[in-house]
C-alpha cells in the first residue's frame, strides 16, 4: 500500500465526470487500499478516486465507525435536507462552507469483488455519500454554494496561492507519501 498525492482545486481531473469501473482485479485492490490508507493518512472523512489523480467511479469514507468503499455508487436521497454544516475538502485546503445535503441518503454499488453493496446513512454519512458522490461527477462541494457563500468561497479560491499550499502540503506529507522509485526522493541521495 502507498499514501496518494491529493489533487488540488484546478487540477482537470476534478472536474472530469469519472468512468465506471468495468475491471475488478489487482489494479482495483491496490487503488482501494492505497485511497484507504490515504485517507486514514489525512485524517479525512471521505475520499474519490479523482481525489488521487484516477477518474474511476470509486470512493472510500469512515465516518463514525462505519467505513469502507463503494465502487459505481448510485444514490437515493431523502426528500427532505439536514442543517447545513460546514464541508471542507481535502482538494481545496483551508476552505470551509456550510453546504445543503440531503437528510438521508443510500448507496448502492459494488465492492472490488463486484459483490453488491448497500449502505444507509443520515447526517455527516450521508454527507459524506453525497459529497464524495459529487467529485465522481466533477462537482465540488463550492459548486453547491449560493449567495455569500459562494461569493466568499470564490474569492477565497481566487485569492489563495493554492501553488504554495501545495508545495507546504507536499512538505508536511513527505515522510508518509509513496513513490515508485523506492528510498528517498526522486533525484536526492539518499
Amino acid at each position: 500500500m502507498a499514501i496518494l498525492s491529493i489533487r488540488i482545486i484546478g487540477d482537470p481531473v476534478l472536474r472530469t465526470v469519472a468512468d465506471p469501473v468495468t475491471d475488478f482485479g489487482p489494479e482495483l485492490a491496490k487503488l482501494v487500499a492505497d485511497m484507504t490508507e490515504t485517507m486514514e493518512d489525512v485524517e479525512g472523512a471521505g475520499l474519490a478516486a479523482p481525489q488521487v489523480g484516477v477518474s474511476q467511479r470509486v470512493f472510500t469514507y469512515r465516518i463514525g465507525g462505519v467505513e469502507g468503499h463503494i465502487i459505481n455508487p448510485v444514490l437515493e436521497n431523502s426528500d427532505d435536507f439536514q442543517p447545513d454544516e460546514v464541508e471542507g475538502c481535502l482538494s481545496i485546503p483551508g476552505l470551509g462552507f456550510p453546504v445543503r445535503r440531503y437528510r438521508t441518503t443510500k448507496v448502492t454499488g459494488v465492492d472490488l469483488n463486484g459483490n453488491p453493496v448497500s449502505v444507509e446513512g443520515e447526517g455527516m454519512l450521508a454527507r459524506c455519500f453525497q459529497h464524495e458522490t459529487d467529485h465522481l461527477d466533477g462537482v465540488l462541494y463550492t459548486d453547491r454554494l449560493e449567495g455569500e457563500d459562494r461569493k466568499a468561497a470564490l474569492r477565497a479560491i481566487r485569492n489563495a496561492n493554492y501553488h504554495a499550499i501545495t508545495e507546504q502540503t507536499t512538505s508536511q506529507r513527505a515522510n508518509s507519501v509513496g513513490s515508485s522509485f523506492g528510498g528517498g526522493s526522486f533525484g536526492v541521495p539518499e
